[in-house]
């Protein structure tokens, strides 16, 4: 023993070694977790190298990860029949220690929804996503629903909605996603959802108004206002009105508005200077779609303003948010030019 501990190589392993007591888990996510049975608490860190760890790659063949009553992992073998708490992919895993990012940002362009979310278990929370059919609204409900919240996806077309849905359960079976029809150019429709979502008596942690309309056409809706007006912005104000109460009751709560950094362009004033709120729905004949877009998108950030400071002492908080710049989805859809704009800056911009 003593040549090996002069040679460096006595008990070359210790430092991987557990301690009695110790054992090596993983979450959902992949990462590594270890759990103390005699002082029955958890830790991050190798209880001796201080390391962590996360699993590299996939399953392998024939394996499947599922979560018990009490939320902790394990896997199945189908090919042998088998079920284990310990993830057959230990055998492969790789120190995660990055470097501790800034206070200014810890999140850049090239961060992912699912990367913001890393760790992070939802379960039990309720979550409400316009526009979710699609695009921005797409890829946060998937992200949410992946990390055990039960996401309703509040879609115009109920098919498109049911489509989507099944897109979330293919990537997890036990994802709790449900599409419901939300029309936001009909207030109608609006209380109807609201009606039929708090016939549901859950709770609700999170509303996010994404869904949008850009560059459309003038039109006016049934209610008699211009559509990118009530679609973007009235429509969620009045639902946010309609479910205030459940956001009240579900508190500690969020609402987050998808706004645009064009909301700085907007032309809203008169000839002698003074707001002129009657171009928030204009005529045909003073209506420009690129102007409609742009004080709406207005309005969504006074609107949050607003609502954190009414709704925050209540523990529910409202933050407006900017998604980047030309993001390549479906909002440029009505008008081949914008399409053309969109797919031009595509390499540029943050990818879906």
């Amino acid at each position: 023993m003593a040549a090996l501990k002069y040679a460096g190589l006595e008990d070359t392993d210790s430092e991987e070694e557990l301690p009695p007591g110790w054992e090596e888990r993983t979450t959902k996510d992949g990462w590594v977790y270890y759990a103390n049975h005699l002082e029955e608490k958890t830790q991050w860190e190798h209880p001796k190298s201080g390391k962590r760890k996360r699993v590299a790659g996939g399953l392998p063949y024939g394996w499947e990860q599922e979560t018990d009553e009490n939320g902790q992992v394990y896997f199945v073998d189908h090919i042998n029949k088998r079920t284990t708490y310990l993830d057959p992919r230990l055998a492969f895993t790789v120190e995660d220690n990055p470097v501790k990012p800034t206070t200014r940002q810890k999140y850049d362009g090239n961060s992912t929804a699912m990367e913001i979310l890393q760790g992070r278990d939802l379960s039990g929370k309720v979550v409400i996503i316009t526009g979710a059919n699609s695009g921005i609204g797409f890829e946060t409900a998937k992200s949410l629903a992946l990390h055990g919240a039960y996401v309703i996806l509040a879609c115009r077309n109920s098919s498109r909605g049911s489509d989507a849905v099944q897109r979330i359960l293919l990537e997890w079976h036990k994802a709790k996603v449900e599409a419901m029809t939300l029309d936001l150019a009909s207030l109608q429709s609006v209380q109807h959802f609201a009606e039929a979502f708090k016939s549901k008596n859950v709770p609700l942690h999170i509303l996010i108004c994404n869904a949008a309309v850009f560059g459309a056409p003038w039109s006016l809706t049934e209610d008699g206002l211009e559509s990118t007006f009530q679609v973007n912005h009235l429509g969620h104000f009045y639902l946010v009105q309609l479910l205030e109460e459940v956001l009240r009751r579900s508190s500690p709560a969020r609402v987050v508005v998808v706004s645009s950094e064009s909301h700085r362009f907007t032309g809203i004033k008169d000839s002698s200077g003074k707001l002129d709120f009657s171009l928030l729905s204009p005529s045909k004949k003073e209506y420009w779609a690129m102007l409609a877009y742009n004080r709406s998108k207005l309005c969504n950030i006074l609107f949050s303003n607003e609502l954190n400071r009414r709704l925050s002492p209540h523990g529910v908080t409202s933050n407006s948010v900017h998604p980047g710049n030309m993001i390549y989805s479906s909002i440029h859809r009505n008008w081949w030019v914008y399409t053309l704009l969109f797919t031009l800056a595509r390499p540029f911009t943050k990818s879906m």
